[in-house]
């Protein structure tokens, strides 16, 4: 498969009203001082992880490459900023021949990184640079978050499935960017179908209790749902009384019924009850299913509880919390004149609040022990020292304005099951603590 393949199947209009005002006014400004062309180099970090979590998770990247392929200042775009008077004539001709031509490299999508880590570096003149800034932060911010999410439920939920189902409690736009990132993190379905065209993720779903409600009984509800469906079919066994729809379930669909889905009530207790129920009519091989506003921890209290499959919605598009991962895109080195060979100089931030930086372009390693299990992540900023140069974590993504790393979702998926798998056990723990791993400057 080439990465033409791998593009979206569908029209993607300009990302490049995707970000904020101050981009261009610098952008203007810039080009005024004659500094617009300085060589530059831009890296996204996060200074902290949210509170209590043990590592992030790398997601959105290969939304990044889609945006940055189509950040185009149009002809229609080029008439907003005109008649908002955003920026001025010369500035609106420079963004009219727009194109990223620079460097991106960065952490591959699905590995998992700390504070400090060089998650995405991009590299090319101040100008075009800059303006990737905030489109760049969107995407990676809120997919990282829900990754994470995703990657804590997928441990709690061991080697039982977790279905995606939360479009209907974000935006209908950013539903799709997280059933993306869940999928990244371990989720195994999603119930939206946007995310299933456009990312080829399985999409799963059979009925809500409106359709319960809408028949005369229960029991026409659940034979006209597997007229239609067949007997593999999940039915929602909740509506009214749980034990006398399990009954109906079976009588209507035979010991063959594919599942039922509990959506309410105490979970733990109707699993087993139904569990047990389920066997006593011979349906033991018939699945459960359970829903109800579930996170991480609950999964975790159900992980002894006879229950084949969950579904998650709000909170893992919320990031079960943590909506953001607070990442930043900083100015960290740059050339005093213009032209690519120009060399570059550390620049960084010193300001107090606990915002400072590191000024330098970076590289970052993650250091095994003696039973290849990671012990720390590396940064720096001179030469790799040899013991690290075969664990260097950064790869490259776009050179010379050219995607050279697009890859398959699944492709991804392995790689963040792969990575978590290298961290120490204790990164799979859901009670609060301090990151697994150090981050060590060099």
């Amino acid at each position: 498969m080439n990465a033409a393949d791998l593009r979206l199947p569908v029209d993607v209009p300009s990302t490049a009203l995707f970000t904020d005002r101050y981009e261009l006014t610098m952008l203007q400004a810039a080009l005024r001082s004659g500094t617009a062309d300085r060589r530059s180099v831009f890296e996204v970090f996060t200074r902290r992880l949210p509170e209590g979590r043990r590592y992030g998770v790398v997601a959105g990247t290969g939304r990044v490459l889609d945006a940055v392929e189509n950040f185009r200042f149009d002809s229609g775009v080029l008439d907003f900023l005109t008649a908002q008077r955003i920026v001025d004539e010369p500035t609106l001709a420079w963004l009219a021949d727009y194109r990223f031509r620079g460097d991106i490299s960065g952490y591959p999508e699905g590995e998992v990184y700390f504070p400090g880590s060089p998650i995405l570096r991009v590299e090319g003149t101040f100008a075009e640079a800059v303006l990737l800034e905030t489109v760049i932060l969107s995407i990676l911010n809120h997919d990282s978050a829900v990754a994470a999410a995703a990657s804590r439920m997928s441990v709690a939920a061991g080697d039982r499935p977790l279905i995606e189902m939360g479009a209907r409690r974000t935006h209908e736009l950013a539903a799709v960017a997280a059933s993306r990132a869940a999928y990244v993190g371990g989720f195994t379905s999603t119930s939206d179908l946007a995310a299933g065209f456009r990312y080829s993720i399985p999409t799963v779903g059979t009925s809500a209790h409106a359709f319960t409600l809408l028949h005369d009984s229960e029991r026409d509800a659940f034979t006209a749902q597997v007229d239609s469906l067949g007997g593999g079919t999940t039915l929602l066994v909740d509506t009214y009384d749980v034990t006398e729809a399990v009954r109906t379930a079976v009588e209507i669909a035979g010991p063959g019924l594919g599942a039922v889905r509990i959506d309410s009530g105490d979970l733990l207790l109707l699993a087993h009850r139904v569990r047990q129920q389920l066997d006593d009519l011979g349906a033991t091989k018939t699945k459960i299913v359970v829903t109800s506003d579930l996170d991480e921890y609950a999964i975790a209290s159900l992980a002894a509880a006879p229950v084949d499959a969950y579904g998650v919605g709000t909170q893992l598009v919320t990031g079960s919390g943590h909506p953001t991962c607070s990442m930043v895109y900083k100015l960290v080195a740059r050339a005093d004149e213009a032209g690519a060979d120009a060399p570059l100089r550390p620049v960084a931030k010193k300001s107090m609040g606990g915002k400072t930086s590191i000024g330098g372009r970076k590289w970052a390693a993650r250091r095994p022990d003696a039973a290849g299990v990671a012990e720390a992540e590396v940064v720096g900023t001179g030469p790799v020292p040899p013991e690290l140069a075969d664990h260097q974590l950064i790869v490259e993504l776009v050179r010379g304005g050219e995607v050279v790393a697009r890859e398959p979702l699944d492709t991804v998926r392995e790689r963040h099951a792969a990575a978590r798998a290298g961290l120490p056990l204790s990164a799979t723990q859901l009670s609060r603590g301090e990151p697994v791993l150090p981050t060590e400057y060099l």
